[in-house]
C-alpha cells in the first residue's frame, strides 16, 4: 500500500468512527469508564446543603468561619487496545474481512478515549508481541495506531493470547481499560486471562464469521488453516465431519465466554454482518 493510498484509507476510518466516537460513544464511554476516584480540588466557603461532613477544620478554625473541601474526579484513564493480527483475522465471507471490522471498532474506541482526554496504547499480537505502542494522548498519535492497523504485517500467523496477556501485565503497572480485538481461536489463555481481570478493567471483543460457525455440504473441498497454512482435503458430505467441525468451534465459543465470564471480564460478541456500533452501544449502556 502506497502512502498517498494509506493516507486515503486512514482518513475515510477518521471521518467515520470519530462521527461515532463523538456522537454516540463520548457519553457512554464517560460514564461507563470512571475515573481512579475522588481527587481533592480546592477548599471554598461553607454554602448551605453542603454536607457538614466535608468541612475542613484546620481551615475553619483558622478563619472562624466555615470552609469545606472540594473534590472532583480524577478522570484520566489509559486505554489499552489489544489486537490480534494472526491469519485467522483475515477471512470474511460478508462485505469486509474480520480484520477490517477489527480496525473500525479499534478507531473508534480510541476516539472515545480521545475524546475523554485519555491515553491510548496497542498491542499487536499474534503467537508473539509483534507491536507495542505506549500509551499517549493526542489525535495524532491514535492517527498513528489506526495506520498500524491497516499497514502492519505480522511476522507469524499463529496465535498465542496468554503471551500477549503476560506482556501487558509486564509493561502496564497502573491499573488500565483494556479491550482485547480477537476471533479467539486459541485457547490456554484463562490462567493468564484470571490474573490481568483483577488488575485491569478487560472486555474480550469477538469478531467473527457467520461461515466460521459450520460448514456446508459442498462435497470433497481443499481447506487451508489460516494460521498454520496447512492443507487438507475435507469431505463435507459427511454429516460426522460437519458435527466435529460445529462441536469444535463451539468449544472455542464456550472457553472464551467461560474464560472471561470467569474472570471477571466483559464479553462482546460480534458478527461480520452485525453492526458492530449497536454491540458496543448496548454494551456501554448495560455496564454504565
Amino acid at each position: 500500500m502506497d502512502t498517498k493510498e494509506l493516507l486515503k484509507k486512514v482518513r475515510k476510518i477518521e471521518i467515520k468512527t470519530r462521527r461515532l466516537s463523538d456522537h454516540i460513544f463520548g457519553g457512554e464511554y464517560h460514564s461507563t469508564f470512571k475515573g481512579r476516584g475522588m481527587t481533592f480540588s480546592e477548599v471554598r466557603q461553607y454554602q448551605f446543603g453542603d454536607d457538614v461532613r466535608s468541612i475542613d477544620w484546620n481551615v475553619t478554625a483558622r478563619y472562624n468561619e466555615p470552609y469545606v473541601k472540594v473534590f472532583e474526579e480524577e478522570r484520566e484513564l489509559t486505554m489499552m487496545l489489544m489486537v490480534d493480527v494472526s491469519g485467522s483475522e483475515l477471512f470474511g465471507t460478508s462485505n469486509q474481512f474480520k480484520k477490517e471490522i477489527v480496525t473500525e471498532v479499534s478507531a473508534t474506541l480510541a476516539f472515545s478515549a480521545l475524546q475523554n482526554n485519555d491515553k491510548v496504547g496497542l498491542i499487536l499480537f499474534s503467537d508473539e508481541v509483534e507491536l507495542y505502542i505506549p500509551p499517549k494522548k493526542g489525535k495524532s498519535h491514535v492517527l498513528r495506531i489506526i495506520r498500524e492497523l491497516l499497514e502492519f504485517h505480522p511476522k507469524s500467523s499463529e496465535t498465542n493470547l496468554a503471551e500477549a496477556l503476560k506482556f501487558l501485565t509486564n509493561v502496564m503497572k497502573k491499573k488500565a481499560i483494556v479491550f482485547v480485538l480477537s476471533d479467539f481461536i486459541a485457547d490456554d489463555y484463562n490462567n493468564t486471562l484470571r490474573i490481568v481481570g483483577n488488575k485491569h478493567d478487560v472486555t474480550g471483543i469477538r469478531v467473527y464469521d457467520e461461515r466460521e460457525e459450520t460448514i456446508p455440504n459442498l462435497g470433497m473441498v481443499q481447506m487451508q488453516d489460516a494460521e498454520t497454512g496447512e492443507i487438507q482435503l475435507v469431505n463435507t458430505q459427511s454429516k460426522q465431519v460437519r458435527l466435529a467441525y460445529g462441536q469444535h468451534y463451539k468449544d472455542k465459543v464456550a472457553y472464551f465466554t467461560n474464560s472471561f465470564n470467569k474472570s471477571g471480564c466483559g464479553v462482546i460478541n460480534c458478527r461480520a454482518d452485525e453492526s458492530y456500533v449497536k454491540k458496543l452501544l448496548g454494551y456501554f449502556k448495560r455496564r454504565g
